[in-house]
């Protein structure tokens, strides 16, 4: 198959991107996906300088590696979020200032915006990230969770969302979010309730990865068939339940890498994610556009997992077959 097969940045925001890039090459990518973190890809740069983006693929193209999507997880975060002192480490200081939590929410907002933005200047159709969720914290329905508090929280995000969308849609950018756990949508039902709330409208869709549904018991094949017209971007993920009846799905608060918790992230092939039905299902939904993969393992040296995982994912993508294995028969 054609599909590039590209390294997201996200968890590698430690090494300055003009070193990650040849690493990336040499690991035998096609391509990357920018992190909008670190010096990866820093929107507000590409909004105010106008050589930024310019620069950004000059040096992706001498490294012999192409970009399809930014990711914008940690801002997209704080739109709707109840903000608390968590959400510092994890914005830019700009968006944070003074940590009051109405301020956060409508500068994250704004940086979304702009992220759209940045996005058609570079050149990239669609924008990976989170949108945070004020809901999530209402899960376990103890104390009784009425209906109209759940509805109030999509109300809020469409509210809050909407406005970023329109711009998404004047830059002909589109955006994906990664359904997972703490975001407005984190299974089936979910992302189709984040649908039905902003009327389905064409700018916001999905990046698929299977890592955060199989944990959940959610069948990841059954997410791609749920959503054929919304798969903008794939990760590929991988993660692995370890129920020893000691620890459940919800992990005990015990952090990734604890070989307590009931789940964790692996490297692709080495958890319980079945890639050969979800290259079938991609197949069948005919989505052409890259695989990327979210490098995590707490277990395993991360430069030779990232090597590894790029030689399976080109191993495990194959192209649909263009006749009928037993058309042959009828020429008999």
């Amino acid at each position: 198959m054609s599909r590039p097969v590209t390294m997201f940045t996200g968890q590698w925001a430690d090494l300055p991107i003009v070193k990650l890039t040849q690493k990336v090459k040499d690991f035998g990518y096609d391509g990357i996906e920018l992190a909008c973190w670190g010096d990866h890809f820093e929107v507000d740069r590409a909004i105010q300088e106008d050589d930024y983006c310019d620069k950004h693929r000059s040096f992706l193209k001498e490294a012999g590696l192409q970009c399809h999507a930014i990711s914008a997880h940690l801002v997209g975060q704080a739109v709707c979020d109840t903000i608390d002192e968590r959400h510092k480490a994890i914005l830019p200081d700009y968006i944070w200032g003074d940590g009051d939590p109405a301020g956060v929410n409508a500068r994250a907002a704004e940086e979304m915006k702009n992220t759209a933005r940045a996005a058609k200047k570079f050149g990239v159709k669609v924008v990976n990230g989170f949108t945070g969720s004020a809901i999530w914290p209402l899960l376990y329905s103890f104390p009784p969770v009425p209906q109209s508090m759940v509805d109030d929280g999509f109300r809020q995000f469409a509210d809050r969302w909407n406005p970023i969308l329109d711009v998404f849609d004047e830059c002909g950018v589109k955006f994906a979010l990664e359904v997972h756990p703490t975001e407005i949508a984190f299974d089936i039902y979910s992302a189709q309730m984040a649908l039905e709330a902003l009327n389905h409208r064409e700018a916001f869709g999905f990046n698929f990865d299977p890592s955060h549904l199989i944990w959940q018991d959610v069948d990841p094949v059954e997410f791609i068939r749920a959503f054929p017209d919304r798969i903008y971007h794939v990760h590929v993920k991988d993660a692995a339940k370890q129920l020893n009846g000691k620890s459940g799905i919800l992990c005990s608060h015990l952090n990734f890498g604890d070989p307590r918790r009931g789940w964790d992230f692996r490297s692709p092939g080495r958890g319980h994610v079945n890639f050969e039905e979800i290259t079938r299902a991609l197949n069948a939904i005919g989505y052409t556009g890259p695989l990327s993969i979210e490098w995590e393992d707490c277990g395993m040296e991360r430069e030779s997992g990232a090597r590894e995982a790029c030689e399976f994912t080109k191993q495990m993508d194959f192209s649909p077959s263009d006749v009928q294995f037993d058309a042959a028969f009828d020429e008999a």
